[in-house]
């Protein structure tokens, strides 16, 4: 065989190569941030036994922040973490006697009324599919849930209660997305969930997706989409509640 002819073939193995590592650079190592922007009402209920007042809520914007990372190496799992604003507040007139952190309110006694039950995801979950058509995760999510719900009387030295609540709750994790060819857009849901007694939390959230941005240094991708957050507790750190937070996200999200 020439020399010539060698060279040739050497350069040609190694252009392959260095193409062939671009290409699957990202499946080495793969960095999410985003962040999303979520306008949510919440409805429902709280205090220290069943049944509890319905207490009205104003509608409030709240944002979500996450990191993720992903690798190539089969049985450890991937990592997401995500913080999640989860507040509310508002002002309602009780239409019944009410008993919280030990103060008693009496009927028509108007109250502000807040929770804050703001809460970090701790997601180890592992790749099912992972390609440009289809991406689907499961994992486990430990969902810290750490606020206060509080009611404070709508008068000169009113009274005030307020009930805490830190835990941390083991959650299913789910997470897919559909690419539709040849347009950049793409659908998907996500969502985590436990149930246990008369107990249920869930964050569900589906929508689609643009891809702004494709290339090697960053991918930049636009999320709009719905979401639904369930938390009904029942004597969680003294606490029982029924509350539906629900409306539309925007969000962010940056590839590396």
């Amino acid at each position: 065989m020439q020399r010539s002819t060698i060279k040739a073939a050497v350069m040609v193995a190694f252009s392959s190569m260095l193409i062939a590592g671009q290409a699957s650079a990202d499946t080495l190592l793969g960095l999410y941030i985003g962040a999303d922007g979520w306008r949510s009402k919440a409805t429902g209920s709280f205090g220290n036994s069943e049944p509890a007042p319905a207490f009205n809520f104003n509608s409030k914007t709240q944002g979500t922040v996450y990191i993720a990372l992903e690798h190539p190496i089969p049985l450890i799992p991937n990592i997401r973490l995500a913080h999640n604003q989860l507040a509310a507040n508002g002002i309602t007139l009780l239409d019944g006697d009410f008993s919280f952190a030990g103060e008693d309110f009496a009927i028509n006694t108007t109250l502000a009324n807040r929770v804050d039950l703001t809460n970090t995801d701790v997601v180890l979950y592992y790749e099912l599919l992972d390609n440009r058509l289809i991406e689907l995760d499961l994992g486990l999510n430990a969902k810290h849930v750490k606020g206060s719900v509080s009611v404070i009387e709508q008068a000169a030295n009113g009274l005030q209660g307020e009930e805490s609540v830190s835990q941390w709750l083991p959650m299913l994790y789910a997470r897919s997305k559909i690419g539709l060819p040849l347009t950049g857009l793409d659908v998907f849901a996500q969502g985590s969930y436990i149930g246990w007694s008369d107990s249920r939390l869930y964050d569900l959230q589906a929508g689609i997706g643009y891809q702004l941005i494709d290339s090697l240094a960053v991918d930049v991708r636009f999320k709009l989409g719905y979401r639904v957050v369930n938390v009904r507790l029942d004597d969680l750190d003294e606490l029982y509640s029924n509350l539906d937070f629900k409306g539309v996200f925007a969000g962010v999200e940056l590839h590396f």
